[in-house]
């Protein structure tokens, strides 16, 4: 009995050691034992009471709600509906001012410039006149310009002037097919809204269309949220000019000297366009001036129709609906060029249609009939009245007028088609320096200094330049993405005679001339400074480089031949009299005798070379 108790004692010393439980118990790492089975009430209803007194307190029903607690507001088609609105072409420009060629201060300046003058060359040649252009650039502060171009032209007629320059595409050259500088009626509005951004001064004008007319001033800004222009002032004023207009813009911008600049564009202008005169006052009140070295006007682009090869469907389709003609027949040969009425019996043939059919009977699967038909029928190319080349002479002389060399040659393509849109390509070399014609050239270009040509870099001669013109407006800016310069790059210079590097232009004092002429130019935006890379393109161009290429290879080797015959003519000059004296020792000959003999011995060295 003893043991047995003895042996029950410990059991209740190792009882105590259960307490530990409720920690675990409390931490979720292990349930209580079986001896806190029976806890106290009083103790639970304790535990209870002090859990309710650590839960938070309710807030107010007034009180903020935290940002953390807040729910996202998604919003409604409705919602949506409230904040759309459309979006005049004024106010995207405004916002995109660099899609225009406003991109910096620099190139604003030059862009205003050339939209300016574009206008002005324009509207003389259209008109008859002979250009006769002043450009003034005046600085008013540390970045603001006022940009003033007076022209000889036509004026423009009173009512036309507040749309001209305060909206945006407004004009008369975007809906027919003619070649001529400008071709979007952005330009020179544009010009007027970027000076409006960055000073808040208005475009003024005055322009007056004959002696006996008024004189028109107006001043007045765009308005871009309705692209229409506000006028600020109409009057008719005193001035003492017979015809023609004024802009004047003031605008941000900043004036440099060298590539890119003013001073750069107008003398290209003055290749392309060698019937133009220029005077020109910079900045610093240095003037200059081109004079016209060709008297007579190039002869007047005319309008054409469109060609049915250069028209897409949904724009088939339009014409369709909007046409007034009666049959299908004299639908097609009455809108569209080239296409007589056996060509016209030909693509209606081809898409299973009746001559006599009426155009609004027609479907969109019968009018895809026609387009279908169109380009497997063979029409004539477009005619090419409409495209005016500058022409070789005129291109040489306007390029003697600004770069001086000691060779030049020019070649004029016949007329190509992209699209359906007639164009002309046109290449001009000049190649040398000699310091003669140097100075004369730079006579004739008045004080203006040509373009910098070094005659050493780097220990290697200057990579050729590069002149780009479309519709004789000069490209200045993205040289890498046009086409001209692509062309150029790939073309073997080497075969010419002048040294190239792989993938780059040749080098040596070379500066070539591409001008692009067509009634569409397909410029890569808005601001028409790079010509897209069409395939016909391309290739006109690689073929006039080529042409121009071998006629200044022919005159490279005519100069190193003459070159290395002068060399050894040199050697006959220096050696045959020494010769003379040995000769006149051995034989004991006169001097008229040595005389005669060195003389007869230079016949015969040359006539052995075919000298």
């Amino acid at each position: 009995m003893a043991k047995s108790k003895s042996a029950k004692a410990p059991k209740r010393k190792v009882a105590p050691r259960a307490k530990a439980a409720p920690k675990r118990a409390r931490s979720g790492s292990a349930r209580p034992t079986a001896t806190k089975a029976k806890r106290p009430a009083a103790k639970a209803a304790k535990q209870k009471k002090k859990v309710k007194a650590k839960a938070p307190k309710k807030p107010p029903a007034d009180a903020p709600i935290p940002r953390a607690a807040k729910e996202t507001v998604y919003a409604t088609a409705e919602s949506m509906a409230k904040t759309q609105r459309s979006i005049s072409v004024s106010e995207f420009f405004a916002k995109n001012r660099h899609l225009l060629g406003f991109d910096n201060p620099r190139k604003a300046l030059l862009t205003t410039v050339k939209e300016a003058v574009d206008n002005a060359l324009d509207a003389c040649e259209e008109a008859g006149i002979l250009p006769v252009v002043d450009i003034r650039i005046d600085q008013i502060s540390e970045t603001h310009f006022l940009v003033a171009v007076l022209d000889n032209g036509p004026g423009i007629v009173r009512k036309q002037i507040p749309s001209i320059f305060g909206q945006l595409l407004y004009g008369s050259k975007f809906h027919r097919l003619r070649m001529s500088r400008g071709q979007q009626g952005i330009g020179i509005s544009a010009a007027g809204m970027y000076g409006l951004l960055t000073t808040g001064r208005p475009v003024k004008i005055i322009s007056r269309t004959g002696p006996r007319a008024n004189a028109h001033h107006y001043e007045l800004q765009i308005d871009t949220r309705k692209n229409k222009p506000d006028i600020i002032r109409d009057a008719v004023v005193e001035w003492d000019v017979k015809h023609g207009t004024l802009v004047e813009i003031e605008l941000e911008a900043r004036y440099q000297r060298g590539r890119q600049s003013v001073d750069d564009y107008l003398q290209q202008t003055a290749i392309a366009n060698p019937h133009v005169a220029f005077t020109y006052t910079a900045p610093d009140g240095k003037t200059g001036s081109y004079h016209a070295s060709v008297k007579v006007l190039p002869p007047l682009p005319k309008s054409i129709r469109p060609h049915p090869y250069g028209i897409e469907l949904g724009v088939l389709l339009k014409m369709v609906a909007d046409t007034k003609a009666r049959t299908i027949q004299q639908f097609l040969t009455g809108e569209f060029s080239r296409v007589s009425p056996r060509i016209a019996q030909e693509i209606l043939q081809a898409a299973e249609l009746k001559s006599r059919t009426s155009p609004r009977r027609l479907n969109g699967e019968q009018v895809k009939a026609i387009y279908n038909a169109v380009q497997h029928i063979k029409i004539m190319a477009p005619a090419t009245n409409c495209v005016v080349p500058i022409g070789e002479h005129q291109l040489i002389a306007g390029l003697k007028h600004v770069v001086a060399a000691e060779f030049y040659t020019a070649t004029t393509r016949s007329p190509a088609v992209y699209r359906g849109n007639p164009f002309v390509i046109e290449v001009a070399l000049a190649y040398g320096k000699p310091e003669a014609k140097q100075t004369d050239a730079e006579k004739d270009a008045g004080d203006i200094p040509p373009p910098d040509v070094d005659d050493e870099a780097d220990d290697t001669q200057p990579l050729a330049k590069i002149i780009r013109f479309a519709n004789r407006v000069p490209l200045q800016y993205q040289q890498g993405a046009c086409a001209i310069t692509k062309s150029t790059l790939g073309l073997n210079w080497r075969s010419y005679g002048l040294p190239q590097s792989r993938g780059a232009l040749p080098a040596g004092p070379l500066t070539i001339v591409v001008h692009m002429a067509s009634v569409w130019v397909p410029f890569t935006s808005e601001s028409k400074e790079a010509i897209a890379s069409y395939p016909e393109i391309i290739k006109e161009i690689r073929l006039a480089l080529q042409d121009c290429g071998r006629k200044l290879g022919a005159h490279i080797r005519k100069r190193v031949r003459i070159s290395r015959e002068l060399k050894k003519r040199s050697y006959i000059e220096k050696y045959i009299p020494a010769i003379g004296e040995a000769v006149r020792d051995i034989l004991e000959l006169k001097d008229s005798q040595v005389t005669r003999w060195c003389k007869n011995l230079t016949d015969v060295l040359e006539r052995s070379r075919k000298f």
